[in-house]
């Protein structure tokens, strides 16, 4: 009987040992550091593109971005005591040292698409455009180059992120990762393809899934359509007061989601954010009053082909 208690005594002895180490290694060594690159992209800054990045800075960046100034100058985004620790939004203000305006187009590009900023660190799983045309992320860069009040410099730093253990270990172990670049040029679906315009708008630009899918750990980046619960809310996400609000139900159902919804409802609750019952949206939800029309048709058009899916009473659509 000796030996066996011998031998499971020496498993157990390697396998706490093996713990111990990559405590100490996910504790003790420095973050990841990547390769920073300058991807090749065209910017205009024409009206058209200049609008066109208005548009998507104003409701995509602008939710977790906006200080307390009223520019996109950053804000605490998850507070100490969160499972990923505490980290703040960077200033993407075109100031010339603390902003955007420290980066080249083709490194904004870069880390649109990858998630790798320009000191080589992955900022993920948030703000990643690996399906966004080229001609939108572009249209981005053009605005944030621009005199907008919202865009104009601000000099402050916000504070590098305090990573919990769990962030670390993610980061260290290589579940989370850089997304590659493309290597061919995207572009978008056209205008008179609605539906496919829609569905494009809905996960590539506005990335309206991101949160109306049942979580952010379950999202697919690449192929956002193979998230779980893909459109049918439920997902726990925090307003700018830190108090969890669950994402509406997006999908046709007439029980649970938008099914006994019209164009014009839907219309009126993404514009001004007053949903067919005259109730108001938390404001975590973006306000689409740029959105033109002939978007708005196409996302309706997409979300009413999805399959419809029942959900529990506090993520309905109401």
């Amino acid at each position: 009987m000796k030996k066996p208690i011998k031998i499971l005594a020496i498993i157990v002895s390697v396998l706490l040992g093996i713990i111990f180490l990559v405590f100490l290694y996910v504790n003790l060594s420095d973050m990841p550091k990547h390769e920073v690159k300058d991807l090749p992209i065209k910017v205009t800054y024409d009206s058209t593109s200049v609008f066109q990045g208005k548009k998507i800075v104003e409701t995509v960046c602008w939710t977790c971005h906006q200080g307390d100034d009223g520019r996109l100058s950053g804000t605490m985004f998850s507070q100490p005591e969160s499972a990923f620790g505490e980290i703040w939004t960077a200033n993407i203000t075109n100031h010339a040292t603390q902003g955007i305006g420290r980066y080249s187009d083709g490194e904004l590009a870069y880390m649109l698409r990858t998630g790798i900023n320009r000191d080589g660190r992955f900022i993920g799983p948030f703000m990643l455009f690996p399906n966004m045309a080229d001609q939108d992320l572009a249209a981005i860069i053009a605005y944030l180059r621009s005199d907008s009040p919202v865009t104009k410099g601000v000099d402050v730093k916000r504070p590098a992120p305090s990573y919990s253990f769990l962030a670390k270990a993610l980061f260290k172990l290589g579940a989370m990762k850089p997304l590659s670049a493309p290597e061919d040029e995207i572009v978008a679906p056209p205008v008179s393809d609605a539906q496919n315009y829609g569905k494009y708008l809905a996960t590539a630009v506005f990335a309206c899934y991101e949160c109306h899918s049942k979580s952010f750990e379950t999202n697919n980046v690449l192929h956002p359509e193979h998230s779980e619960g893909y459109f049918a809310g439920g997902n726990p996400v925090e307003d700018r007061d830190f108090n969890l609000v669950f994402s509406s139900n997006l999908t046709p159902s007439r029980t649970s989601g938008i099914g006994s919804w019209n164009r014009d409802d839907f219309d009126r609750a993404i514009r001004t954010g007053i949903s067919p019952n005259q109730k108001l949206l938390n404001s975590i939800m973006p306000r689409f009053s740029l959105m033109s029309d002939v978007e708005v048709d196409a996302i309706w058009t997409y979300l009413q082909s999805l399959e419809p899916v029942d959900v529990p009473e506090m993520v309905a659509s109401k």
